[in-house]
């Protein structure tokens, strides 16, 4: 059985602006398990980011427990924060932030250089990760050689280089075109069935969020849905497969339902 890596009891998150208490998150309770892929969805404002950000130690409650992988935040210095984020924690953001004059397999090594890791000991792994992401002929190439989409899977490559175990993207695809989008998310997919990364994403592209086993819904700082479709990526196989099926069949029968372009 799947241990737990996140669980929040509780969780509030409040900022103080201008004189005045703003109130993000009013008791979040949320628990995910190791190997999870878990979409966060609801309108801006509901606290969605906030929560993620929450998750990945960038922020911390208000009120509340908050554990990953068993560690009460609440209660961790500055330090220990950063040790945990640096060990079991990998980040995709809208905006990939890669560094303009490194190369892409650079910019992937980085974050085991910044630990003190040598470059021998690294660049395998980014090598083998680049590959991965379908960027193995790109090694070389500096973000602003990339397309968008290719400066997002050196994102993605960087994120996992630590091999976290937990991987937590705020609309990764939020700039890229639908195709680039469905291949980004074929990407997710890969990665928890061959690597057992938990996932969680938080977006707007319903197609995305629908697409994956649980999907939680935020309404005002709260949850206000939390939706459990499948429990195992096969069953997603089994589902997209038969998809392929139905549009084989005469479109008398059945509508046809695209599958997500492959990488």
């Amino acid at each position: 059985m799947s241990e737990e890596l996140v669980v929040a009891r509780g969780v509030k998150k409040s900022f103080e602006h201008q004189g005045r208490t703003l109130e993000v998150l009013r008791g979040i309770d949320l628990t995910i398990l190791e190997g999870e892929m878990v979409g966060i969805v609801g309108e801006s404002g509901a606290g969605k980011s906030t929560m993620l950000h929450c998750m990945g130690t960038l922020d911390i409650p208000t009120a509340g427990s908050l554990k990953v992988a068993g560690e009460e935040l609440t209660r961790l210095s500055s330090d220990r924060l950063a040790t945990l984020r640096n060990r079991s924690i990998g980040f995709v953001f809208q905006f990939h932030h890669l560094l303009p004059d490194f190369s892409a397999l650079e910019n992937v090594m980085m974050p085991g250089l910044i630990q003190g890791r040598s470059r021998k000991d690294m660049q395998g792994a980014a090598r083998a990760l680049l590959t991965d992401v379908g960027l193995g002929h790109r090694v070389e190439h500096r973000p602003g050689e990339l397309s968008g989409g290719e400066q997002q899977r050196v994102a993605l490559a960087r994120a996992l280089v630590l091999e976290p175990k937990l991987l937590l993207a705020d609309e990764p695809t939020g700039n890229l075109d639908s195709k680039t989008s469905a291949q980004i998310h074929e990407l997710f997919f890969k990665i928890n069935r061959e690597r057992g990364t938990t996932l969680v994403i938080v977006t707007h592209n319903m197609a995305l969020a629908e697409s994956m086993p649980r999907m939680v819904t935020m309404k005002d700082g709260s949850v206000d849905r939390d939706e459990q479709r499948v429990s195992s990526y096969r069953e997603i196989s089994a589902a997209a497969a038969a998809a392929r099926l139905a549009e084989a069949a005469p479109a008398a029968e059945v509508e046809a339902v695209p599958a997500a372009p492959s990488v």
